[in-house]
């Protein structure tokens, strides 16, 4: 792994034990203060018109022509630019059908109409309809159930009312989990086909005036997005493991696991209140209702008959990703890469031109750096990814496609999505922990005038207040130091470098007063979304570039590698107790659930009006031996200890010494990769953070142990406590190892 003390932040570097600045430090504060004057929010604004002209999909028209709009600004600042095509299995629909059957026919679906004020939303010529990619095309008429938001708790709750969705259609709401998730579960539960929409009780107007008036979703607003199970396999479905070149060996569209069975579609609020008003059966409350303003019931019978059919067109279509490099003068062989996505569902303004136009500015000032004689250390390669929205496509063929490469010369991966106004939302490998809140010190927020960090400390310290605050993050935020961040699930191009190579990676973006959440991978995610709702005049995009610009220069000119491997440790340490609770608090619910069922107080406690039955019985939690996984955690922490103690006193040792314990911690977060990769799903490789797989976007940390004891695979339980030990004692044995060298290099005993 690789991050930094050298680097460190402006004034802070004077709070080390090291003496003075040096002058290669001034002129690292002197490069960062050029990179603030370079960027502009003007030009992200004129880039963002243009690049969300016209419709951005994969094969589209627009979206070849944004990666050569793309490839020519990068040359014009001076970079070694190129564009990699990739051939990809992306599904387009040739037609799509939905039809209200029973109790009377009419026809609902189809493009979401124009409005006022908001010019691109009336050319939607080259866009396609609302769909989802991956889905299984068909034509089926069922009855529908109502399935709140189709996870596991939700057919829990189903089954105790006897309610079966078997040879039906589903509608499930948008929310608490991943989309994929959606289809998948109806399909292993019998459904013949999903229904997804948009509930104003998530996107619309519980939170915001609907579009154009304010930013929330409005009744014929419909979200697209991927049902690719990624939570097997992101990229290609048709390429596992190996990039999507040409002359590529592919599976078979059959034969593929992340491509779903059964038909879905996604559809409007104004659509779904349709079907929702004719549903029988018990009436639907508490919080498994919506904010429709009418009553929800569960359904399942005739009452309400759905044709629903969607025709695709399978066929493989191009990838186009842009790479540029500037090549480092003194360690050309390690890289820093930072990487936004381009493609957009229809538009794509906030998610993710918005990241894209930050990553440009930076782009463009550190090729004026350049220009005046600048030469990064290490070689920085920008990244413009084709591709994501479908299943991280883009970037997951690129870093399958040079896997080896990039396991021996990357250094860190910092990565950008959509982002808007509010507070920082930072999650990283957590050995980057400090670095993160290092160039979050330094960064200026525009609408308070604090720094980024100081406004995000708040934002925590006053979600605690409000009752809802996490307890570590809240902790580490009143304790005045480095504020917590968050473990890297999926959803965004960092997945393919993390989770199946094993190089640490970053997720950086502002959010939280926006309402993107409104227009989200719809028609009305335009430039006037953007500038009217989301970011007037791109302020938080310029502080983006700001924060991101540094952290790719720092991690480019630093001398030495990783500096807060304690962070690593102690985030570690955490997350085995909370899976030793999880286990313990499971073996308890079972217990409490077996002899309420036999007792009878389920059936007791039954509401006549809707009337559930006893919990399904389930495998009882058995005590399982943490003892390995607890010992190779107080090891990590002693091991990390000792080669922070050696890193604090780097300037003390000679430039070879330094250079020679560079080199051996390069590379230390593959040792978290364990060949076998997670239960049933092999291309997630890392024992520390995968997403997880009925969460979707939601990392599971300790995946192979938290997700065996969630899931009652209990022999898988034992069996990761072990594997995931073993990665721990490995990147153990690396720092070990680092610190060893150092001392036998520096004349003394190990």
């Amino acid at each position: 792994m690789t991050i930094f003390t050298k680097l460190l932040a402006g004034a802070a570097l004077a709070s080390l034990a090291f003496g003075q600045l040096s002058a290669a430090t001034v002129d690292a504060r002197a490069a960062e203060q050029k990179l603030d004057a370079s960027v502009s929010s003007a030009d992200q604004l004129a880039w963002l018109k243009d690049f969300s002209s016209a419709p951005n999909q994969v094969g589209s028209p627009h979206d070849k022509q944004n990666a050569e709009t793309t490839l020519a600004l990068f040359k014009s600042w001076g970079w070694d630019a190129h564009i990699e095509t990739f051939q990809v299995l992306y599904p387009t629909p040739i037609s799509t059908t939905l039809e209200l059957i029973t109790p009377q026919k009419v026809t609902l679906g189809g493009q979401e109409p124009p409005v006022a004020g908001d010019p691109t939303s009336a050319e939607t010529q080259g866009a396609l309809p609302p769909y989802v990619a991956y889905q299984g095309d068909g034509d089926v008429t069922a009855p529908v159930v109502y399935v709140n938001y189709g996870m596991p708790d939700d057919y829990e709750a189903l089954a105790r009312r006897g309610i079966d969705v078997k040879g039906k259609i589903v509608l499930a709401r948008y929310g608490a989990g991943w989309r994929g998730l959606k289809p998948k579960l109806a399909q292993e539960h019998g459904a013949v086909g999903c229904l997804i929409y948009s509930d104003p009780a998530n996107d619309g107007y519980a939170h915001w005036d609907s579009y154009p008036d304010g930013g929330g979703r409005p009744d014929h607003g419909v979200q697209r997005g991927s049902v690719q199970d990624m939570t097997t396999y992101p990229g290609d479905p048709l390429t596992p493991g190996i990039g999507a070149t040409e002359g590529a060996k592919r599976l078979t569209r059959e034969t593929a696991p992340t491509i779903l069975k059964i038909p879905t579609l996604p559809i409007s609020w104004a659509d779904a209140s349709k079907i929702i008003a004719g549903l029988q059966g018990p009436v639907v409350t508490g919080k498994d209702r919506g904010a429709l303003g009418q009553a929800y019931h569960w359904g399942g019978t005739p009452a309400v008959t759905v044709h629903l059919a969607v025709q695709s067109d399978w066929s493989l279509k191009p990838l186009y990703d842009v790479i540029a490099t500037l090549k480092g003068k003194t360690r050309p062989d390690e890289w820093v890469i930072r990487a936004n996505h381009r493609d957009g569902w229809v538009f794509g303004a906030a998610d993710p031109l918005t990241g894209h136009g930050a990553m440009l500015s930076e782009a463009k000032a550190l090729g004026a750096l350049a220009r005046t004689g600048w030469r990064p250390d290490r070689t920085i390669v920008y990244a413009s990814w084709d591709g994501e929205e479908p299943g991280l496509l883009g970037s997951t063929e690129w870093a399958e496609t040079h896997a080896d490469e990039l396991q021996k010369k990357a250094v860190v991966y910092i990565n950008t999505d959509n982002s808007v106004r509010g507070t920082l939302e930072a999650e990283a490998s957590h050995d980057l922990q400090h670095f993160v809140n290092a160039a979050a010190r330094d960064v200026t927020d525009p609408e308070t005038g604090a720094t980024v960090q100081e406004r995000q400390r708040a934002d925590i310290l006053s979600s605690d207040y409000e009752g809802d605050g996490d307890k570590d993050a809240v902790k580490a935020a009143k304790a005045g130091g480095d504020l917590l961040v968050g473990p890297l699930g999926s959803g965004s191009d960092y997945s393919a470098f993390l989770q199946h190579l094993g190089i640490p990676s970053i997720n950086l973006g502002f959010g939280g007063e926006d309402a993107s959440g409104g227009s989200y991978h719809s028609v009305y995610d335009s430039y006037t979304h953007v500038t009217k709702f989301d970011d007037p005049g791109l302020v938080y995009g310029a502080a983006l570039s700001k924060l991101v610009g540094r952290m790719v220069l720092r991690a480019a000119d630093a001398e030495i590698g990783p500096a807060r491997y304690a962070d690593l440790a102690t985030t570690v340490a955490r997350y085995v107790t909370e899976v030793k609770k999880l286990a313990d608090d499971q073996r308890t619910k079972d217990k409490t659930r077996e002899e309420l069922t036999a007792a009878g107080d389920f059936k007791l406690a039954s509401n006549v009006l809707d009337p559930t039955g006893a919990p399904t019985a389930k495998q009882a939690t058995p005590l399982i031996d943490f003892t390995a996984l607890e010992k190779a955690s107080d090891r990590l922490a002693r091991s990390a200890g000792a080669a922070d103690g050696v890193i604090a006193k780097a300037d003390t040792l000679p430039p070879a010494v330094r250079a020679n314990l560079d080199a051996d911690l390069r590379g230390i977060d593959q040792a978290m990769l364990s060949p076998e990769g997670l239960p049933g799903r092999p291309w997630y490789r890392n024992m520390i953070y995968a997403p997880g797989t009925l969460t979707g976007y939601g990392a599971k940390t300790l995946p192979g142990v938290r997700e065996a004891i969630e899931q009652r695979r209990f022999a898988d339980a034992v069996a990761y406590v072990a594997k995931t030990a073993a990665a721990l004692n490995a990147y153990a044995d690396r720092l070990d190892m680092a610190v060893k060298d150092a001392a036998i290099k520096n004349g003394g005993t190990p």
